[in-house]
């Protein structure tokens, strides 16, 4: 089934083209992506209503914990699926990805019934008030409550489909759910429409997802019998190879994603002392950082096919070639924007909310944040690699590192030292660190395969 196309993009293109083709259309879902979070931000704060943009500030570690899940079985299931595809075991590639799909919606259910049960210390956790809580109940209800499993199922899909080189599809799935929302989302939100505030974005977040899952399924109807990608219960299965595969991989970045969430929580938890104006700034200056970490992320993961297909056949020059590539093409985009979010922070705050207060807080946390970005791309890059070739274990050391040991310790003494404004500098501590070891790890990764070595953990 695997077309000679797919095995020339792996075995054959010119890095720099192969890196294009994979990485582009998953740069771009990750920029829409980024405009549909924006876009959630931006209509709200055009509400001019600082309490409605807390609510989405303050449901953003929720949602970020679906990617819990995202990389437990999206990225765990394509690893396999792609270093199986470099051994040429088909049946391996099938079983993954089944294995990955029925997992991942079982996991959309619970957490959906679980968010529901335990709503009331859920948002007393979060850091809602009698102020923000009730608004930020009605934005949870759809995107958790009900939205939990397109959501997560939407971007696993996408993460099966890439690993068998098809990043194009992959793209349209996903950003045909992101347009959908950033159309909708006025309509709910706006006073001219249904003036449903912070819930109006829930609502056209749930639709787009569910319209987004609909485009994959439709997809693999049509590509039945010409693509790996499978769905069919007859498929799944608890063998231990593929159980121990996945989640070798899958679990580090998992952990990874909840060490995000808990980072973040705290960092809500801490700005909302503050009061409502200093969460919506935080609020909306994590969404325009988001930008540059998107682009780095959407980079990252779109060459793991590349590289998981090379290392199981193989060819190290080749793997090495690409991240080398990746790495300076990331960092050129990285630095420009970086430096446009330092020089010019006001303009990129004023463009969410037309509030001095804000516009004051927002620009200070931007150029803190900013400062962390290239950093942040080189250990995006090392712990992409580590996930392809399945190095779970290092991809977990530099999870457990990067908030255990480096950043949620900063967020304290930083808040402590320099109130708020600290804030924005823990990123910054955590990735100058983790950039310059990503660099070691990965040059003797390369020495060791050179050398004719492997790895134990692949």
């Amino acid at each position: 089934m695997q077309s000679d196309s797919k095995t020339e993009l792996f075995e054959q293109t010119a890095v720099p083209r192969a890196v294009f083709q994979l990485a582009v259309p998953t740069v771009l879902s990750s920029l829409v992506m980024v405009l549909y979070n924006l876009a959630d931000t931006y209509f709200v704060g055009m509400l001019n209503a600082p309490v409605q943009n807390a609510a989405v500030t303050l449901a953003a570690p929720v949602l970020l914990a679906f990617n819990a899940i995202n990389n437990l079985f999206g990225i765990g299931s394509s690893s396999m699926m792609s270093r199986a595809l470099g051994r040429r075991d088909y049946d391996t590639v099938s079983q993954s990805s089944a294995f990955g799909f029925y997992c991942s919606l079982a996991c959309g259910v619970l957490f959906s019934v679980l968010c529901a049960v335990f709503s009331n210390p859920l948002l007393t956790l979060l850091g809602a008030d009698s102020e923000t809580s009730q608004a930020t109940a009605a934005y949870l209800f759809w995107t958790v409550t009900c939205g939990a499993t397109p959501t997560i199922l939407n971007v696993v899909l996408a993460y099966l489909v890439r690993a068998e080189g098809s990043a194009l599809h992959a793209s349209i799935g996903t950003m045909s759910g992101c347009l959908l929302n950033i159309v909708l989302d006025p309509v709910f939100i706006m006073p001219w429409g249904f003036n449903m505030g912070a819930a109006g974005a829930g609502l056209a977040t749930f639709i787009s997802n569910c319209v987004a899952c609909l485009y994959f399924f439709v997809l693999l109807i049509v590509k039945r019998g010409k693509t790996y990608v499978c769905i069919r219960p007859n498929a799944f299965t608890l063998r231990k190879e593929i159980v121990k595969g996945v989640c070798g991989v899958g679990v580090p970045a998992s952990i990874q994603n909840l060490l995000n969430v808990t980072s973040m929580t705290l960092l809500n938890n801490f700005t909302s002392s503050y009061g409502a104006d200093a969460v919506a700034a935080m609020g909306i200056t994590q969404k325009i950082n988001m930008v540059p970490m998107y682009i780095a992320m959407g980079l990252s993961q779109g060459i793991m096919p590349l590289i998981s297909y090379n290392y199981s056949s193989g060819n190290v020059r080749r793997m090495k070639e690409t991240v080398h590539f990746s790495r300076n093409a990331s960092l050129v985009i990285i630095i420009l924007v970086s430096a446009s979010y330092l020089f010019f922070p006001q303009f990129f705050v004023s463009l969410f909310m037309d509030n001095p207060v804000i516009i004051d807080y927002g620009s200070r946390f931007l150029q803190g944040f900013c400062l962390g970005l290239p950093f942040l791309c080189l250990d995006f890059l090392a712990v992409g690699v580590f996930q392809a070739v399945g190095m779970g274990r290092e991809a977990l050391i530099f999870a457990l590192l990067r908030k255990i040991v480096l950043e949620i310790p900063a967020l304290c003494i930083l808040n402590f030292l320099f109130p708020l404004y600290g804030l924005a500098y823990a990123q910054l501590s955590a990735e100058l660190v983790l950039s310059v070891a990503a660099m070691i790890v990965l040059r003797r990764l390369f020495r060791r395969l050179e050398n004719g070595g492997t790895l134990r953990s692949a």
